[in-house]
């Protein structure tokens, strides 16, 4: 509501009400060019005993303070008459709002008028001036010259690939060897076979043959003897599978002991001290290790189980096949989520370096003024003289005739207005309209600079001002304002840079006022709201 108070100021600026003032603020001149001085002066009577403190300033407004000239006194009727004046100047063209300034009397705070001043560009005469040739045109840069940059993204996406079916493909693997092998003596045969068919030894890799060749032995006597062979050196796990066989009444002879413990030693040495063993002895070594796991297996004693035994082993038989389920099924849940993930993290990438980030962030991720501008569109009547528009949504109808004063009210007959949207929306559009009870003589250039000095009020720092004619397409001609300001935010930390565009007209003594403004550099926005006011069209006022 307070940002659609402008139309409470337009009506203070086309029809004026006199007050005595405590401070008076005037310029040397409205219009001067780019570098040139200013001269703001602020002005203020008070009593001899009074205290008055100007402030310290390095900019006004989007003005740059380039003088700080000392305060002249006057004393007249035993009062004094203090003046202050700031040299201000511009290095850019438009027009541009000179802010309220506090001073403080006697510890009260007292604000000067906000002015409007314009920036003219200096003309230049070419004649005088030394010409120079054209200059080659130069080639620009070639985003698709960075050629490698794709090539990596390429190759990292291609790795992560890689990476993830690796990862499944070995866990399906270890699961199916697990499925395949039902007993550890099928299991350690079986991946004998698999050793053997790898032939190692025989491409020079006797290492890693003796760690796999043993670690097939420990497996096994792990598995189907219950002790801690993988974690035990060869001299525990020989003592660990003497005092088994006592225990499980094993009957095993001293030859297969031995003959696994000398093959376990030869692949300590293998592994740690770099020996070598020769061809034949690398042969017999696994033919000791399989007849030791074949032994072994023979002679561990076969337990025929109660069927309390078999109820329980099957009840436990069924609880592992749910878990195992269950297992595979987050499993799969996993691998679909981090597949899911992978792809949109490789297509926002792509899309991003063949897009850019902008492209991303408006097609995948979002923008609320492209779904504005892509909606269906209402073209509408508004007010009384009556304003037609085209606009993304409808306007919605706001009563600011509790806002106004009463004094302001008694001048105005009909007075209506519409919005979308708030100042902290993406996008404001509010058109309003308002007839005077007696015929009024309007100047359309100081009811804008009242729209202008509105807007600085309520917020708007910074703001610069650029005007021209506007004629909609039945003929009807008016002003429009248009330019940028800085909106900051309720924290007063952060701010927001700002585009704006008022267009104001007057028919038979009334007033149509379009106001609109969007974050500079919204590209969606800047097409709403050429859109918008290309649609403007105007009716006359109804008695």
């Amino acid at each position: 509501m307070k940002k659609q108070l402008y139309l409470l100021l337009l009506l203070l600026s086309t029809v004026v009400f006199a007050q005595q003032k405590q401070v008076v603020t005037s310029i040397d001149t409205i219009k001067n060019k780019i570098g040139a001085e200013f001269k703001l002066s602020i002005k203020t009577t008070v009593d001899t005993s009074s205290k008055v403190i100007f402030p310290k300033l390095k900019n006004v407004g989007a003005l740059e303070v380039i003088q700080s000239y000392p305060i002249d006194t006057v004393k007249m009727d035993g009062r004094y008459e203090l003046i202050k004046k700031y040299g201000l100047t511009q290095f850019d063209s438009g027009r541009y709002v000179i802010p309220s300034i506090k001073i403080f009397i006697d510890s009260k705070p007292f604000l000067t008028d906000s002015l409007l001043v314009e920036v003219a560009n200096v003309q230049v005469d070419t004649l005088k001036q030394k010409m120079f040739d054209i200059k080659d045109i130069a080639p620009a840069d070639n985003p698709i010259g960075d050629w490698w940059e794709y090539l990596l993204i390429v190759a990292l996406i291609v790795g992560i690939g890689a990476f993830i079916y690796w990862f499944i493909k070995k866990r399906q693997e270890k699961k199916l060897l697990e499925e395949i092998y039902k007993t550890p003596i099928e299991k350690a045969t079986g991946l004998l076979d698999t050793l053997e068919k790898k032939e190692l030894w025989q491409k020079g890799e006797v290492k890693a043959y003796y760690s796999e060749l043993t670690d097939i032995a420990r497996n096994y006597i792990e598995e189907a003897i219950e002790i801690p062979a993988m974690e035990s050196t060869t001299s525990e796990l020989i003592q660990g599978l003497r005092a088994a066989s006592v225990k499980k009444k094993m009957t095993l002879s001293q030859e297969i002991i031995e003959n696994l413990e000398r093959v376990l030693k030869q692949a300590d040495l293998v592994k740690f001290a770099k020996s070598k063993p020769l061809d034949f002895e690398i042969t017999e070594d696994r033919n000791k290790i399989q007849k030791a796991i074949l032994t072994l297996d023979n002679s561990i004693p076969v337990e025929v189980p109660i069927e309390e035994d078999v109820l329980l082993n099957e009840a436990q038989r069924q609880k592992q096949l749910q878990i195992q389920l269950r297992k595979q099924r987050n499993k799969r849940i996993v691998t679909a989520v981090v597949s899911v993930v992978f792809l949109l993290a490789a297509t926002t990438t792509f899309f991003i370096v063949t897009k850019g980030f902008s492209y991303v962030k408006d097609n995948i991720i979002g923008h609320p003024t492209k779904e504005l501008l892509g909606g269906e569109w209402v073209k509408s009547d508004y007010g009384n003289p009556g304003v037609i528009i085209e606009t993304p949504r409808v306007l919605k109808r706001v009563d600011l005739t509790k806002t106004l004063p009463k004094d302001g009210m008694a001048l105005i007959k009909e007075m209506q207005s519409f919005a979308y949207g708030s100042a902290l929306d993406p996008f404001y559009l509010m058109v309003s309209t308002l007839k005077f009870k007696q015929e009024t003589q309007i100047d359309l250039t100081k009811s804008m600079d009242g729209i202008l000095q509105s807007m600085e009020a309520q917020g708007a720092q910074n703001m610069i001002v650029k005007q021209e004619e506007f004629e909609t397409k039945e003929g009807v001609k008016g002003i429009k304002a248009y330019g940028t300001f800085s909106q900051i935010d309720g924290d007063n930390k952060s701010s927001a840079k700002m585009y704006y565009e008022a267009l104001l007209f007057s028919q038979e003594g009334g007033l149509q006022q379009i106001l609109l403004f969007h974050e500079e550099g919204d590209a969606y926005a800047n097409e709403i709201s050429e859109r918008v006011l290309n649609s403007v069209e105007l009716k006359q006022a109804s008695k």
